[in-house]
């Protein structure tokens, strides 16, 4: 006899996969805006251009992953 497989817990775990990627995308977009706010208050300087333009293509690298994951 074969054991039974269950594919409830197989279906709701492809359900939740998607809006935990999009939790933890929400939550590290929120810290990058929120410290390249504090950073741009500090006054222009080099490093402030350098972690902005660092930050931007770590955001734009996520959305290009996740628009491109399913």
């Amino acid at each position: 006899m074969r054991a039974p497989t269950v594919l409830a817990e197989d279906a709701l775990t492809a359900l939740l996969l998607p809006f935990w990627q999009l939790v933890i995308g929400g939550a590290v977009l929120v810290v990058v805006i929120v410290s390249a706010l504090r950073l741009a208050q500090r006054g222009p300087s080099r490093m402030t251009t350098a972690l902005l333009v660092t930050a931007g293509a770590i955001v734009g690298l996520a959305v290009i992953g996740v628009l491109f994951s399913g």
